[in-house]
């Protein structure tokens, strides 16, 4: 399962700590420029109008009101009903949201937008650490210490993998909210990726794969 973590906002809201799997559809409707940064921008931030987001990443108020009636079609963004006039007050339904390739490989538009998610997720990551490779000089030494990135191999079954993938997803609850009131604090963003280092060595049927498993 590919699985996005949350970006919460400095105060908790309702969706926070809550989980959508996404169906063909969402992961459809999500895959568009826009509706991807809309999101992000509501987990971040918190509650926002069309206007305030349209500002925020240069759209036109219209443009952004209308995904943001799509993203709310698939349950990832929701009114909170407290907008003044006509003026929606919007929110991100849920913490985060994630899929099971295997459920979606046989809708060819699904499989075509789950290709660029991914993707984007990438050029986000490497956007953002860029940003901080620049500014960290910046920072005080301890938290130029503290941040960082590694990386580390291991030998493991696709079943392992998903144990493991698990363990680090309970660990970084525990951590979400670890030193609250706290004015050191800051909010960090922890990436997780898992891939074969040998990606041309493509497991085959003598290797023990399941012959369902075959693309």
């Amino acid at each position: 399962m590919a699985r996005t973590e949350p970006h919460p906002a400095p105060d908790p809201g309702p969706g926070e700590t809550t989980h959508l799997h996404l169906t063909a559809e969402a992961v459809k409707v999500l895959a568009h420029p826009l509706r991807s940064r809309l999101l992000t921008a509501l987990r971040r931030g918190g509650p926002a109008t069309a206007t305030d987001l349209a500002g925020r990443l240069r759209s036109n108020t219209g443009a952004t009101s209308y995904h943001l009636r799509r993203l709310e079609s698939v349950g990832l963004v929701e009114d909170t009903g407290e907008g003044a006039g006509k003026r929606r007050l919007w929110r991100a339904s849920t913490g985060s949201h994630g899929w099971t390739r295997s459920e979606l490989a046989d809708d060819e538009d699904a499989a075509t937008a789950i290709g660029w998610l991914v993707r984007d997720y990438h050029r986000l990551f490497d956007a953002e650490y860029g940003h901080w490779l620049d500014v960290s000089d910046a920072w005080p030494r301890a938290w130029q210490d503290a941040a960082g990135s590694s990386d580390a191999w291991v030998e493991v079954t696709p079943e392992r993998l998903v144990e493991l993938n698990e363990e680090i997803e309970e660990l970084v609850r525990r951590y979400r909210h670890a030193d609250p009131g706290d004015p050191r604090a800051r909010r960090i963003h922890l990436w997780n990726f898992a891939y074969p280092m040998d990606a041309d060595d493509v497991p085959g049927l003598d290797d023990g794969a399941d012959p369902g498993d075959r693309p």
